[in-house]
């Protein structure tokens, strides 16, 4: 699977973003996605898991209630909502794809996008 991210830019604090996740290569529909993010100096985190059908979805506790995580497979892509954003926030951040749910560990994912960088100012 060939993961490419789109959509980050520079926002300002309590603003909303969306980054887009277009797959192609196998059948996208066959694997759980992720978001994962890394900021300047600081290890990859995971932010946000979605099931293979978009039924399930799992955040990490300082993004939950402010993230949505969604999929449209009918175009191959994943989605990652993001309101009320905080300089915090800002980072590189990637999407993933495994044959396994939830994706929350950074070792061990089976399919890497390139980031794409959100910048929040205060």
């Amino acid at each position: 699977v060939q993961l490419q991210a789109s959509g980050g830019g520079l926002v300002q604090a309590g603003g909303s973003l969306r980054l887009s996740c277009a797959a192609s290569g196998r059948t996208f529909s066959n694997y759980a996605a992720g978001w994962f993010r890394q900021a300047p100096g600081k290890e990859r985190e995971f932010v946000a898991t979605t099931t293979w059908s978009g039924t399930s979805t799992y955040y990490q506790d300082s993004v939950r209630g402010r993230f949505t995580i969604s999929r449209d497979n009918a175009k191959n892509t994943v989605y990652l909502q993001m309101n009320s954003l905080k300089p915090e926030d800002t980072a590189v951040y990637y999407c993933a794809a495994d044959s396994v749910y939830p994706v929350t560990r950074s070792d061990g994912v089976g399919y890497w996008g390139k980031g794409t960088q959100v910048t929040v100012s205060s």
